[in-house]
């Protein structure tokens, strides 16, 4: 009998039916006086139990600020306590929690505060070089004119109220730090009525989109599918009350706040965060001197930290598992993750913010070869799927799109129906628009996206192939293959390749290497060597930079493909 590329995942653990600020409650009764966060940067150490205090606090004064269940509450800051406690603390009172790349510049914070009708900016002062009350000045000048809590700017007209997480007073904002004032009894019991509301289905956080193929969507997410996604991941990597996650990746994205903070929540587990944004030797001084038993990364980051010069001088001999997310990991780096870090349990995943994030995920008793040639298989209670151009399911072994439908789904795009129902249809499937293949055991492969696909005169091909091609050239560390318009043909092949230190190779020696070894039209027609690829935060290369660059620089015009 044909065996067809449809798996539904199986397993003796249920869904969790309960709302973040119930998960909070839960953890403090269970584990009340273990370690729930450590902020090594910030010198901050707090139980579960303190936690859901400190929590409890912030909620209760959002609330007697004015703020009620539904309203949009941004953050845009690096890794920091007031983060989480701000997460929390929006859960807890019913705010949908606005999650914003520390990174942005003013054009950027503009958009999506007014795509989303942000109510509250909650803000750091400044992070690495850039001054973040200069740039909110630049598009909303009338704050520091305004009564605290009385925004009216023309460029914002939703924003009422910006809270700086540091200590400096400016004018129109009020300060995190007062927030953690005593709640009355009146103040207690509204927040009782509010929490005792909430259900595990209403919408609670909008992240934005890696932004891999052009301008981010504002992605909503309930409880629900997040605080399951987090319960299921962490436990398909073996993670157990009592263990130590060191967790490097920003909060900002899925990956830190749901795979990391709800991850560690639902498994009586610890968060341990070495610093505001990632550092190789702030990972390996945490992991130390906190006895962390799990590590999460993307490629990238376990490539800086094994190449750190003082990498042998750090007893990293704690760790036991971790993840390895956002990208397919060459087999080296593998490797030497799993001997030279101890992390025999390592998993790899896949998943996207429109599915909460994960998906599809391997095991910790995984063999090697499964690690490297696939991402895992289906999560439990999640469906998946791969179908042809034209909507049906193909066979074990064929190439498609895949298609996901379960819990971990979004709700949608906010506010935006048109483009939700470009990616769910009407039987509840998300289109990933990443191509995929399912072996005989439903390992999943992903071989590309549908829209990276480059058509050379009608010669279809997978970027992903050509990249992996490439990675078997002795010198070459990393590869980007993209399309680049042409006239004669529609696309040709572009890469931006990546040396290993203190190699040298030209053009011709690539292009001498790939003949005879792949086909005519494979061999990239544009090759440029690059220090670093333009990245998303969660670790994927953002093609569409590349594209753009390039054609700027070659002075190529786009043209209509068929």
């Amino acid at each position: 009998m044909k065996k067809y590329s449809y798996c539904c995942g199986t397993g003796d653990e249920p869904l969790l039916y309960a709302t973040i600020g119930q998960a909070l409650e839960c953890a403090a009764e269970l584990h009340p006086d273990e370690d729930a966060v450590v902020f090594i940067h910030q010198n901050v150490r707090l139980s579960f139990r303190q936690l859901q205090r400190e929590v409890e606090a912030v909620a209760g004064n959002l609330l007697r600020l004015g703020f009620v269940p539904g309203d949009r509450l941004a953050i845009w800051s690096p890794n920091r306590i007031e983060w989480i406690i701000t997460q929390f603390a929006a859960a807890q009172m019913g705010a949908i929690l606005v999650t914003i790349n520390p990174a942005y510049r003013a054009i950027e914070l503009e958009g999506v505060m007014n795509k989303t009708g942000v109510k509250g900016l909650v803000v750091a002062d400044r992070f690495r070089h850039s001054d973040n009350i200069a740039l909110l000045d630049e598009i909303a000048p009338e704050i520091k004119h305004c009564k605290t809590g009385e925004i009216r700017s023309r460029r914002l007209p939703h924003l009422r109220r910006v809270i700086n997480l540091g200590e400096r007073t400016f004018p129109g904002m009020s300060r995190f730090s007062e927030l953690y004032g005593p709640l009355g009894e009146q103040d207690t019991t509204r927040l009782q009525a509010v929490t005792g509301r909430l259900q595990p289905d209403d919408p609670i956080n909008i992240q934005f989109t890696s932004g891999t193929t052009g301008t981010p969507k504002g992605i909503t997410l309930s409880h629900f599918n997040i605080l399951n996604n987090g319960y299921f991941m962490t436990g398909r990597m073996g993670l157990t009350r009592g263990d130590r996650l060191c967790i490097p990746v920003p909060l900002y994205h899925c990956y830190g706040m749901v795979m990391g903070v709800l991850g560690c929540l639902t498994r009586g587990a610890a968060m341990i965060f070495p610093d505001e944004s990632f550092s190789s030797k702030g990972v390996l001084g945490a992991v130390q001197s906190e006895r962390c038993t799990a590590l999460f990364g993307v490629p990238t980051m376990y490539i800086a930290i094994l190449s750190d010069p003082d990498f042998a001088s750090f007893d990293i001999s704690t760790l036991r598992t971790g993840n390895m997310g956002a990208a397919q990991c060459p087999p080296e780096i593998m490797r030497q993750v799993i001997e030279r870090m101890n992390m025999r349990g390592v998993t790899i995943s896949y998943g996207m913010t429109e599915t909460s994030p994960i998906t599809i995920q391997t095991s910790i008793d995984d063999t090697f070869e499964r690690r490297i040639n696939s991402v895992g298989r289906i999560h439990s209670h999640v469906q998946a799927k791969i179908i042809d151009s034209v909507g049906r399911v193909v066979p074990v072994g064929q190439r498609g799109e895949l298609c996901i439908r379960g819990y971990s789904v979004m709700r949608g795009y906010w506010e935006d129906p048109q483009q939700t129902a470009e990616v769910i249809d009407s039987a509840g499937w998300l289109h990933t628009g990443d191509l995929a293949v399912f072996d005989e055991d439903y390992y999943c492969r992903i071989v590309g996206r549908a829209k990276d696909m480059i058509n050379r005169g009608g010669e279809n091909i997978s970027p992903t192939e050509v990249e992996a091609f490439l990675l078997t050239h002795p010198k070459v560390m990393d590869a980007a293959v993209f399309g680049m318009p042409d006239e004669k043909f529609g696309e040709l092949v572009g890469a931006w390749i990546k040396l290993h230190d203190g190699q040298s190779a030209d053009v011709d020696e690539i292009r001498a290497y790939c003949k005879d070894k792949i086909a005519h039209y494979k061999i990239p027609a544009y090759i440029r060597f690059v220090n670093d690829f333009p990245m998303t935060v969660s670790g994927k290369v953002q093609k569409f930079i590349i594209r753009e660059q390039m054609k700027r620089e070659l002075r190529i015009k786009e043209v209509e493909l068929t």
